[in-house]
């Protein structure tokens, strides 16, 4: 008996993914599944014998830039500024309703 290609999925392998992932699926489909994802794999194993040696380990292709503009310390708000807008206010502060009890 011939070894089977790894990159070649059988019609056991494909119903035996589809079980995992609950699918239920009729013989043409697994037929049709069983097709594409080996030549999908195939396709993969073309790309594994690429050698890569030669390039560097990179995150992205695109150069890396910021978007951000610069960290630059302001003078804070006066406390009567920042609550100028707010709904309830007592001795500069923000009041707002209790979270965790009725006090």
């Amino acid at each position: 008996m011939p070894e089977k290609d790894s990159a070649t999925l059988s019609y056991d392998d494909v119903r035996a993914i589809a079980d995992l992932a609950r699918l239920q699926l009729s013989d043409e489909e697994v037929t049709k599944y069983a097709e594409q994802i080996s030549a999908i794999l195939h396709d993969f194993q073309k790309l594994q014998a690429v050698d890569t040696s030669h390039i560097g380990a990179t995150a992205s292709v695109l150069p890396l830039k910021t978007i951000m503009r610069e960290d630059v310390a302001k003078p804070a708000l006066k406390p009567e500024d920042a609550i100028a807008n707010a709904p309830q206010a007592e001795d500069n502060q923000f009041k707002v309703a209790p979270v965790l009890g009725d006090d």
